[in-house]
């Protein structure tokens, strides 16, 4: 097995280390599979997949102006997510049954919002640069001064997408083998559950900036 394989493959087990952890982009996942079916729950997995790749690249490639900017706008980019994440557990709390059950007219439209809503919510988070530093550190990757790093980064960053992807498309999927099984008044507490969780990790990172 060459360099480059080997490379794919230990981006590909970051990738899916990282995004494993119970979170609330995790929350978000399970409830729109359940509520509104495999695509959507996966569409903002792919938005986390994305997210989780740029700051891999971010790291990678070494470009240390940008991660060095991004953390120090952390603290901002903490409070605006976690406002975001008060919002939308406040929006799954009330939310009702008969809207879980009826998003086929709209899931289309919808698609692109789910996308980068959760794309935001992951990027809002620039320590994630910090965890991928040590990481690839550890590994000795080279950095894309030369023709063979460039090549070495952007494997890398192609096994963490796609590590990353696969446990959304996992958990997703899992999640929506169940669907059918939800009866609309379940739905009502996991939307209200749900939306407790998301609004508890909202105001967690609002009141740690604090």
């Amino acid at each position: 097995m060459s360099g480059f394989e080997w490379l794919f493959l230990k981006g590909l087990g970051f990738g899916l280390v990282l995004a494993a952890p119970v979170g609330p982009i995790g929350v978000l996942a399970v409830r729109r599979s359940l509520a509104d079916g495999f695509l959507p729950g996966v569409t903002g997995g792919l938005g986390t997949a994305t997210a989780d790749a740029l700051y891999a690249a971010v790291a990678a490639f070494g470009l240390t102006a940008v991660s060095a900017f991004l953390v120090a706008q952390q603290d901002v980019m903490r409070i605006l997510g976690g406002a975001f994440l008060v919002w939308l557990g406040v929006a799954a709390i009330r939310r009702g049954a008969t809207q879980a059950a009826s998003v086929a007219g709209r899931r289309a439209e919808g698609l692109v919002g789910i996308y980068l809503s959760t794309f935001a919510l992951t990027v809002a988070n620039p320590a994630t640069i910090l965890t991928f530093l040590a990481l690839f550190a550890g590994l000795g990757v080279v950095q894309a001064s030369a023709g063979a790093g460039t090549w070495a980064s952007s494997v890398l960053v192609v096994g963490v997408f796609l590590g990353s992807l696969l446990w959304w498309v996992f958990l997703c999927g899992a999640v929506s083998l169940v669907r059918t099984r939800v009866t609309p008044k379940a739905m009502v507490w996991i939307n209200r559950v749900s939306g407790v969780v998301l609004a508890g990790f909202g105001a967690a990172a609002l009141f740690g900036f604090l």
